[in-house]
């Protein structure tokens, strides 16, 4: 357990709303929401609002541990900064917040709270923010080096909550279903035919980014041997990767790439009956939502941020001396992605799809 400075031990019957400022990424939200659920478990009778940027808003939505939600939009335009602050500082004063647990480490998420006057303030003692927390927990090396999802449950675990580990569960709401249904079928794919997602794009950068022409390779001989249907996912950001997939595959592909919002994207891959991925957000909502999952990595850290759940597998050559280099751009070779062939792929999807069978 680690240590924590604070000034008044919490006493949960005094606890009536709590206050969660979130993380920013896709990825790193879904990682946060063992610990959301822990909290909610914690504290079964009070009112759990989340604080998030618009972008992720659909994972909080229609997750059964979370009551509201309010929008963050700083840095969306022109417009959004202080004013956004004095905005979202005033609307929790207003809400009255008993308890605020922040997930995000910036400096920002504690001032937000300490200028709502939420009387208690958890976070890690990151970005010189810890004069600002009633409870700055002290974060070591050691807790740097666990996966990110126990890396949130320790924040709980060292005030003493029950925090039990368990693999992150994403919910889907029935309006993006619905329109996840509406846009398949309006391309000719049927619910039950096998449909599998691939996602060759990585915000984070070229270096997670395993060949597009390779994911093609993927697509191909899951028509060919599954007799699948394939969906490309992506943002807007990566239509250049995934029209690259798409151009080079020999069996035509449906190309949603930058076409879907998160909460339409979660609802297509919850219909998927595969989903092959970079390391990325949506190898997490996938891996979120029970789909069978197989992710190809290169310069980050399995061990960190893998998908986790028993459906899921990971490829990944462990005999990369530069590997994890955590860089967003390879200054070499990149051979710990280009070393990964097609055939390591298929094989682990084929064992993957035996071992649930």
């Amino acid at each position: 357990m680690l240590n924590v400075v604070g000034n008044k031990e919490i006493d949960k019957a005094d606890i009536r709303c709590i206050l969660v400022r979130a993380t920013n990424w896709v990825g790193d939200v879904v990682m946060t929401l063992p610990a959301l659920e822990a909290l909610k478990e914690n504290f079964p009778a009070s009112s759990l609002t989340v604080l998030a940027k618009p972008w992720v808003m659909p994972l909080f939505e229609n997750h059964p541990a979370v009551d509201n939600v309010i929008a963050y939009r700083k840095g969306e335009g022109a417009f959004t900064g202080f004013g956004e602050i004095i905005r979202v500082v005033r609307l929790v004063r207003k809400k009255k917040f008993d308890l605020a647990i922040l997930f995000q480490n910036a400096f920002e998420a504690a001032l937000l709270a300490y200028l709502g006057n939420v009387r208690f303030r958890v976070g890690y003692n990151t970005d010189r923010r810890g004069f600002l927390l009633t409870h700055k927990v002290i974060r070591t090396e050691a807790v740097l080096k666990v996966h990110q999802v126990d890396y949130y449950l320790s924040l709980l675990r060292s005030m003493g909550w029950k925090s039990a580990g368990r693999d992150p569960s994403v919910h889907v709401s029935r309006e993006d279903l619905q329109k996840a249904r509406m846009i398949i079928r309006s391309r000719g794919i049927k619910e039950d035919d096998f449909l599998v997602g691939l996602n060759a794009g990585a915000i984070f950068g070229s270096a997670k980014r395993w060949p597009p022409e390779r994911f093609a390779g993927i697509g191909d001989r899951a028509v060919e041997n599954w007799n699948a249907r394939v969906m490309v996912m992506g943002s807007r950001k990566e239509r250049d990767v995934c029209g690259a997939l798409c151009n080079s595959m020999s069996h035509e592909s449906l190309n949603l790439c930058g076409q879907t919002s998160l909460g339409e994207a979660m609802g297509l891959i919850s219909l998927c009956k595969f989903f092959v991925t970079n390391d990325s957000g949506l190898m997490h909502i996938a891996a979120g939502l029970g789909v069978p999952t197989v992710a190809i990595f290169g310069p980050t850290d399995p061990v960190a941020t893998g998908p986790l759940g028993p459906r899921t597998r990971i490829v990944k050559h462990d005999n990369v001396k530069c590997s994890p280099c955590l860089k967003p751009e390879c200054p070499l070779d990149h051979h710990c992605m280009l070393d990964i062939t097609t055939d390591e792929v298929w094989n682990e999807m084929e064992k993957l799809i035996e071992w649930i069978r």
